[in-house]
């Protein structure tokens, strides 16, 4: 993974990086580990991201998984 180089790679680091710290096992390990705060502030921000970047719909579809009846 590499940032800063240009825009196609950031965008595939991003990704990459964003499959890397969903994983379960990572998540397991780290989760107990954050204070409040630092929970709150991941939280946060990916929401804020989500909230500016997608529509109700895709939220719903895309992070939510549901399906659409």
């Amino acid at each position: 993974m590499y940032f800063g180089l240009n825009r196609q790679l950031d965008e595939q680091s991003l990704i990459r990086f964003l499959k890397l710290y969903g994983d379960e096992r990572l998540s397991t390990v780290l989760a107990p580990r954050l204070t409040d705060d630092e929970i709150h502030t991941v939280v946060d921000t990916l929401m804020i991201v989500m909230r500016r970047h997608l529509s109700n719909e895709e939220y719903h579809r895309l992070f939510l998984q549901e399906k659409d009846d």
